[in-house]
Formats: C-alpha cells, sequence, structure tokens
C-alpha cells in the first residue's frame, strides 16, 4: 500500500492495521460512498421522507462499520414529535454519520461544501440547509429555512462551536445559530460526541483538526484497528423566556459537563468543570459547518 495512504495510530489505540487490512477499507470505502451517491442522485426523487431517512440511517451505520468505528449510545432521543434542533460539540468529519446513524437529521452547512467533489453532491442531495458566509444578510434567509424545516417536524442539526477540536475541549457556542430555535419554538436537544482509545483516554487521531487535511484524517482512521465514539443524549434545553445566548450557553455548559471537560471560558479545575486533558490551541479547520 503506498505510504501516502498509510498511518500509525498513537499507543493508546494498540497496534496498527495492516497495509492489507487498510487498502481494503479503502476500497470498500470508495465503493459504498459511489453507491451512495447513486442512491441520492437516481433513487431520492422516487422516495418518501420516511424512506430517505432510513436510508441515511442505513448508508451512515454501512460506512461506520466499513471504518471499523463502533458507537456506543448513553441516553435517548427525547419522546414527543415537537419541533427539534439538535446540536453537537464538532471533532471529526465523522461527526454527520455519527449523529446520522442514531437519528437522521438534516444538517446544516456552508455552501461551499455544495464544491467538494462528491462529497458536496452526498451532502446536498440528503437536504443539507445551506449558508453564504461571506454574504452578512444571507443568516435570515437560512434562518426561514431552518424555522420551516423544523416547524415540518424534521430534525435540524448543526455544530454552533463554527469549527471543530481535538476533543480535549469544547469551544464556545454561537448564539447566533439558535435563532431558529427561537423562531420554531422548538426544544434544543444537546449531544455530546466523543472518540476514545482502548484504555478510555480521548481519541485525538479522529479528528479533523487545524492544519490536518482531509487525507491525513482517513490515513489515521483507516490505521486503527478500531475506533470508538460515544454519542451522548446530554439534555435538552427549553428556549422559552430565554434569549438565544442564554440557550446557547445552556447547551454549552451541558455538553463540557457531560463529556467531563471544562465550559468554555472556564480554566480547569474551576466550578465550570471537574479536571481535565488541557486544550489545545487550533488554528480554524474546514469544517463543513458555519460559525455566524
Amino acid at each position: 500500500m503506498p505510504d501516502s495512504l498509510v498511518a500509525h495510530p498513537g499507543s493508546a489505540g494498540g497496534k496498527p492495521a495492516s497495509y492489507a487490512v487498510q487498502l481494503y477499507r479503502l476500497v470498500r470505502l470508495l465503493l459504498h460512498i459511489a453507491w451512495g451517491c447513486f442512491y441520492v442522485g437516481v433513487l431520492f426523487p422516487f422516495l418518501s421522507e420516511r424512506r430517505r431517512l432510513r436510508a441515511i440511517r442505513r448508508f451512515s451505520r454501512q460506512l461506520l462499520s466499513v471504518l471499523q468505528v463502533h458507537s456506543t449510545l448513553r441516553g435517548a432521543m427525547p419522546p414527543g414529535r415537537e419541533p427539534t434542533l439538535l446540536v453537537a460539540n464538532h471533532v471529526s468529519w465523522l461527526d454527520i454519520w455519527v449523529i446520522d446513524a442514531v437519528v437522521p437529521v438534516r444538517f446544516v452547512a456552508k455552501a461551499d461544501v455544495r464544491r467538494w467533489p462528491v462529497l458536496g453532491f452526498l451532502v446536498s442531495r440528503s437536504g443539507t440547509i445551506f449558508i453564504e458566509r461571506e454574504k452578512r444578510h444571507d443568516a435570515a434567509r437560512t434562518n426561514r429555512a431552518i424555522v420551516e424545516a423544523l416547524t415540518r417536524g424534521e430534525h435540524v442539526a448543526l455544530f454552533p462551536e463554527g469549527t471543530t477540536t481535538d476533543g480535549t475541549e469544547v469551544k464556545p457556542y454561537h448564539a447566533s445559530l439558535f435563532q431558529p430555535a427561537l423562531g420554531a419554538g422548538a426544544r434544543v436537544v444537546v449531544l455530546a460526541l466523543r472518540y476514545l482509545n482502548q484504555d478510555g483516554t480521548v481519541n485525538v487521531d479522529a479528528s479533523y483538526v487545524g492544519d490536518r487535511s482531509m487525507l491525513e484524517s482517513l490515513r489515521l482512521i483507516l490505521a486503527r484497528r478500531r475506533l470508538r465514539v460515544e454519542v451522548i443524549f446530554a439534555g435538552t434545553v427549553d428556549v422559552h423566556n430565554k434569549t438565544r445566548r442564554d440557550i446557547a450557553r445552556e447547551a454549552e455548559s451541558i455538553t463540557a459537563d457531560a463529556l467531563r471537560l471544562p465550559r468554555p471560558g472556564r480554566r480547569l479545575g474551576t466550578a465550570g468543570g471537574p479536571q481535565g486533558v488541557p486544550p489545545r490551541a487550533h488554528a480554524p479547520t474546514h469544517s463543513l459547518y458555519p460559525a455566524r
């Protein structure tokens, strides 16, 4: 297998998968993505919304299986059919499929994702709501689209940090991204995501952060024999009689507490959270999801 496709995970993850296994996974992944493009491009127009959601969940679970990503679910989606905005901390490009494997949603993404090779096609045909970050007034159009989706009973998801981390910190949530929840009177369901090594420590190989490219991220993931991810239904925020800033601060605190990490803006060991791994400084990434 060419060196460009080989990576060696950290010692906490155990021995890396063999080159043959990595190549086998890569081929399966490419075939799976090709099938996904055909499915959303040719078959989706003829499917009901319910069957589309089932297909998205099935595709996501199969993609995680190909990459040997094993999910542990803690908690459950709160019962009820009211409008729901799901928010989560953002670590990896895998996050979208990790969430879709549990509860299929419509994601909010920056508009230039549509121009990404292959992935842009998959994302756009799966019902993603796009926002033009460079256009100041586009937020109003996007908010209307999200409110309309929420009031139709669809689940909409976004990553309000607006960037990714390596999983050792939670960044402040952007309050403006919670405006649609107020507009639709939607509940905010908070998810907390973390990728773990075999010994239970945070796995930073899974992160898509800083200067790490998509290829480098894929190399690290392919090299792991097994990757663990926890999906935690951490809590629900009632939006009534609250400002969007209130909602953002409550949601980020719920996330940090569920991951046993300091709350944004607080130092390790303070009342904002227990002792943990010191956060690392990272430059903004090419995250799918916009900071506004």
